[in-house]
């Protein structure tokens, strides 16, 4: 078995979206609390424990 497969395999598209200097603070998708990312974002937002959480169910077990 090599490495580039193990490696593909537990890739995740970890892109976040930029941390905001002040309030209007999005909502997390999940709890509803706000996030540290700015009210305008566009798409999935986690506040700090969600994101946690969401890292710790999708983390690769190998």
């Amino acid at each position: 078995m090599s490495d580039d497969g193990d490696r593909e395999y537990c890739l995740i598209d970890a892109t976040t979206p930029p941390r905001a200097d002040r309030p209007p603070y999005a909502e997390c998708v999940l709890c509803r609390k706000p996030t540290e990312y700015p009210e305008s974002y566009k798409g999935i937002t986690l506040c700090p424990v969600c994101e946690w959480q969401e890292a710790q169910r999708t983390a690769c077990s190998g």
